[in-house]
């Protein structure tokens, strides 16, 4: 077949339509039969677009016994018996939970429907009693035990999550529905609750602790997203036109698309995964671009960090961690990086085994860099649609090697900072300098620093290195001391390109550069 004529499914998140009407299909369902014949109730929490809707669809035709819809799939080899179950699918993408009545109405609003085909009780009149009536009866009637899939089991809750009152009041409801997958356990046949964060077991899931959390288990790492294997082998005409229209060899496509959009791991030791959302339309409109970080703005995510009060330098140079800190999250805790990990903004990139800290970072240059220019008008005078400008110029400067004009620009764009930004701490000017050269590193080799014994900032271009010390009501000579006798300049000693050692003076009174010093050395 033509690949122009292959159809890429974007946006759908339906198996039986993927399979009926001939598009593209990634092949997870070797683990879907593992999953389905290993255990019986399971939980997993994936970022947001990275095909759990799907997933759970490709489980409801399969406990459908719909065997002609997997056909040359790994599963047509594994399963002999294709048993119909019925299956209760839970959906909680399809609303606004901005009032208390939303959710009764949605979780009413399937049971109704579930009711019509099983009857009702006439005593059960809260959503849970409901809920355990509706398993009860749909297994005693068709004599199979029932299976109950919940996509994004946690909406209500993350829609709700700077509003304390309402989110304490979607808690207690979910907490008493879900409750009643443990106490009809005998009719299950198997449960899977998918999300974008795992609250806290004292949170949600207190009287439903019998679920397998499968988010960081190495067997299933690659359940959701794109492996490098199956990027290869699925799309290789995909990854030709591609290459073909941007002048690039398949071997550049795949290193190209790696750098943008691999780097996801849920696990230490398992494979990487490719953001699929991404992948399907980059090759649709045969460009890179930031499509997975336009799909929703981590707005949310940039108030909690806010109010905790966090060292926006760590969250950008990556964090180490040990699990407990960021696999759950507790409303309580003041800690942001668990909804930012689970949400998809860091990955586990390493792990010390000795001490059992993993380390956090972002997992490709799509997340790094929209995130970082989502922050920027939080932090900064820049909105979103001058970063292009102040960033490009900040680069040419450098790239030509007028430091003086580069200098002289950031003075005048920290003398735009207004006063309720600018909270006088030290901390807030370095984040600010972390944030703009964070950003050039987009378009050059720049590097910011906060561990000791290393400069502040390096900046590589192609005819110049750019050593860079600040100092808050220190000297500029101080600055450039601090270069020479630290030894910060020894990794590019054998570099052919000259060398710029650059000391900043930053006065919290002016709030402002006050005076820098550049020593070259060829």
């Amino acid at each position: 077949m033509d690949n122009l004529m292959r159809k890429l499914p974007i946006g759908i998140q339906t198996f039986e339509d993927i399979r009926r009407k001939n598009y593209l299909y990634v092949d997870k369902t070797a683990l879907v039969w593992r999953m389905a014949n290993l255990g019986k109730p399971y939980f997993l929490s994936r970022p947001r677009r990275f095909g759990k809707s799907l997933l759970l669809s490709t489980f409801e035709s399969y406990f459908l016994g719909k065997k002609e819809l997997f056909e040359g799939l790994a599963i047509e080899q594994m399963e002999t018996e294709w048993t119909e179950y019925p299956v209760l699918h839970l959906d909680l993408n399809a609303e606004k939970y901005d009032k208390p009545e939303k959710l009764n109405d949605i979780l009413s609003n399937h049971l109704t429907q579930w009711e019509l085909q099983y009857g009702k009780g006439l005593d059960e009149k809260t959503p849970s009693a409901r809920f355990g009536g509706v398993i009860r009866r749909a297994c005693e009637q068709t004599g199979h035990q029932v299976v109950v899939l919940v996509d994004e089991y946690d909406k209500p809750l993350l829609q709700a999550i700077t509003n304390l009152e309402l989110l304490e009041e979607y808690r207690q409801s979910l907490k008493a529905f879900y409750g009643v997958l443990k106490s009809t356990d005998r009719y299950l046949r198997f449960v899977f609750l998918t999300g974008v964060t795992k609250f806290s077991q004292v949170s949600v899931f207190s009287d439903l602790n019998q679920l397998n959390d499968i988010s960081l288990d190495y067997s299933y790492a690659t359940l959701c997203g794109i492996t490098r294997e199956e990027l290869t082998a699925t799309f290789k005409p995909e990854i030709e036109t591609f290459g073909r229209k941007n002048h690039q060899t398949p071997e550049e496509v795949v290193t190209a698309m790696e750098r943008n959009y691999d780097g996801y791991h849920f696990h230490p030791d398992g494979d990487g995964v490719f953001n699929p959302f991404s992948v399907l339309n980059a090759f649709s409109k045969l460009e890179l671009g930031n499509y997975w970080f336009q799909t929703g703005t981590p707005t949310f995510l940039i108030e909690l960090l806010q109010k905790s009060d966090y060292d926006l330098r760590t969250l950008l140079n990556g964090i180490e961690a040990p699990v407990s800190s960021f696999a759950e999250y507790r409303v309580d805790a003041n800690n942001p990086i668990p909804l930012i990990y689970q949400s998809g903004y860091l990955t586990i990139k390493d792990y010390d085994r000795e001490f059992q800290n993993y380390l956090l970072a972002f997992p490709n240059d799509e997340v790094r860099y929209g995130f970082i220019n989502f922050l920027v008008p939080f932090y900064t005078p820049m909105k979103n649609n001058d970063q292009g400008f102040y960033i490009g110029k900040f680069v040419q400067d450098l790239r030509t090697g007028d430091y003086d004009s580069f200098l002289t620009r950031l003075e005048a764009f920290f003398g735009d900072i207004p006063y309720e930004l600018n909270d006088q701490t030290e901390r807030h000017y370095q984040v600010i300098f972390y944030l703009v050269f964070k950003l050039m590193g987009q378009f050059t080799e720049a590097e910011v620093r906060s561990a000791r014994g290393r400069a502040d900032a390096v900046v590589k271009t192609p005819k110049y290195i750019y050593v860079f010390e600040f100092k808050l009501n220190g000297t500029v000579e101080e600055a450039l001391k601090q270069i020479d006798e630290k030894g910060y300049l020894i990794p590019y000693q054998a570099d052919h390109r000259e060398i710029i050692k650059i000391g900043v003076e930053f006065s919290a009174e002016s709030r402002n550069l006050n005076r820098w010093l550049i020593e070259t050395i060829e």
